[in-house]
């Protein structure tokens, strides 16, 4: 009787180390579960600046090497879109001179309208061009706030559309209709010649291969051909109203 009553001891016993390391066993799993489960938390709230980026000396090299092959690849220009960028900048700026008359020619709210846009539009345009030359070591054609060319004008005038000084003198002394009838017509000629300088560009073999000068000068040319057709259409309204004129 009290062999059998230790061997019943000595088996629960047993049972009872076999639960107690089972427990144990199941508690550091969940522990460890736990222990990812944050882990995994915390990491995905870190953000790239709670990291310090160290870089691999040979990632470093590569990178200075790509940059200065960047600003390499920069610097060689294709003579024929400097010339295209610089020319449309003299080009613009006259423009800018023509539209500038407006609020003090015009009585027309249209013509005014139409003139602010086109201020808006080639101001910018300036802008961006004058920053793409400068970039790459370029002369810088400067215009000032009222549209006038403050570096030579020389080759402007041979450039398609530009009104000649008799032109801007004509369209300065006019006021009114008369402004808005020859803004209009001079306009007209002005960005048809807008859109063969960049024909020309597209013409020239190796020209507008640099994307940025392609898009520039493609965005420039569907402007223009756009706003001939609207102005055109305006030039037609003020003749049928005015036929004698």
């Amino acid at each position: 009787m009290t062999e059998s009553i230790s061997e019943v001891s000595r088996y629960l016993a047993s049972l009872f180390r076999s639960a107690s390391s089972l427990r144990a066993g199941v508690v550091s799993i969940v522990a460890l579960s736990s222990s990812i489960t944050l882990g995994c938390a915390s990491s995905s709230q870190l953000t790239n600046s709670d990291v310090p980026r160290v870089l691999d000396p040979d990632l470093a090299r590569l990178e200075r090497i790509y940059r200065a092959r960047e600003d390499s690849i920069r610097m060689v220009v294709n003579d024929a879109d400097a010339n295209f960028m610089s020319g449309m900048i003299h080009h613009h700026a006259q423009a800018l001179v023509m539209s500038a008359l407006a609020p003090t020619h015009s009585s027309n709210s249209a013509i005014k309208t139409l003139t602010s846009r086109i201020i808006n539009a080639q101001k910018d345009e300036i802008a961006v061009m004058q920053r793409w030359l400068g970039e790459r070591g370029r002369p810088v054609p400067e215009v000032d706030t009222s549209g006038t060319m403050t570096m030579s004008q020389d080759h402007s005038m041979h450039m398609p559309g530009m009104l000649s000084p008799q032109q801007i003198d004509s369209l300065t002394l006019a006021h009114n209709e008369e402004y808005d009838r020859l803004f209009l017509r001079y306009m007209i000629q002005h960005h048809n010649g807008a859109v063969g300088m960049v024909h020309d560009l597209f013409a020239t073999d190796g020209a507008a291969q640099d994307d940025f000068v392609f898009k520039l000068a493609s965005d420039i040319q569907v402007d223009q051909i756009t706003e001939v057709a609207r102005m055109q259409k305006m030039l037609d309204e003020f003749m049928r109203a005015s036929p004698n004129r």
